[in-house]
């Protein structure tokens, strides 16, 4: 197993970039192929995958044992499947669907053990090593990462007061949802989608906290990273699976 230096959270503070993927299909092995191939991280999709709790184990081991490390969006700011995540030892959960400042503080103390939150313990997980040790709730709250999806334009428009929490560290750009909500579906690269992403890239690293998006191609890249998008996400798993062999079928048929 490789190891692993700096945890994400880590990273991000010390305001590297870092380069991943999301993760939609239910798979220990496609991650590990993708940890193989260097990326910083895997986002695991809980909320559109069909990814199981037990699959999510599996992912997130498979990512670790190649030197990659992973972050799950879980389906909803529940607690129950916030705590199965982290208890799993996945480098951090990203929380969909945030449109005001108590969504926000709600995922956060859902995150965090007491006294910045309300997780509930169980030192018998995998993130506490399977068995009672010393200081782990707060070597937990310092090494897990802590993010949410801002994707409404109530959200947008309240953004400066959601993000104002010292337990949040990554505030992630949903830009397909974003898309539907400004009329240009799925036109991500739509000058109305990139303009309200600049917005919000700017007002969160006013806030110190890192900005996430995802981009298709090295353009969106080179753009993202000029604007201070430092969790970048290249495309999804099973679109860079299909597209590469839709790419030869293509040819082939020529």
């Amino acid at each position: 197993m490789k190891s692993i230096d700096q945890t994400l959270k880590e990273r991000l503070k010390a305001g590297k970039n870092i380069l991943g993927t999301w993760c939609l299909l239910p798979s220990e092995a496609v991650v590990n192929v993708i940890a193989k191939a260097g990326l910083d991280f895997v986002l695991i999709d809980q909320e559109h995958g069909a990814i199981s709790p037990e699959c999510a184990l599996r992912m997130v081991m498979a990512a670790e044992a190649d030197g990659a490390q992973a972050v799950i969006r879980v389906s909803a700011n529940n607690e129950s499947e916030i705590a199965k995540a982290l208890d799993i030892a996945a480098s951090g959960v990203i929380v969909p669907h945030i449109e005001t400042e108590e969504d926000c503080k709600n995922a956060l103390a859902f995150i965090k053990y007491p006294p910045l939150g309300v997780r509930g313990f169980s030192p018998y997980v995998r993130a506490g090593g399977y068995a009672p040790a010393k200081g782990y709730t707060l070597k937990e709250n310092n090494r897990s990462l802590s993010g949410i999806i801002i994707e409404g334009l109530q959200s947008i428009s309240d953004i400066d007061c959601i993000i104002d929490d010292p337990r949040l560290d990554l505030v992630y750009i949903g830009v397909y949802d974003l898309s539907v909500a400004l009329g240009v579906p799925g036109q991500v690269s739509s000058p109305k989608v990139i303009k309200i992403l600049k917005e919000c890239v700017k007002k969160i690293r006013a806030k110190k906290k890192a900005a996430g998006a995802l981009f298709h191609s090295e353009q969106e890249l080179k753009l993202f990273k000029s604007i201070g998008v430092q969790f970048l996400c290249y495309r999804v798993d099973a679109d860079v699976l299909y597209g590469a062999f839709k790419t030869v079928l293509d040819n082939f048929r020529r």
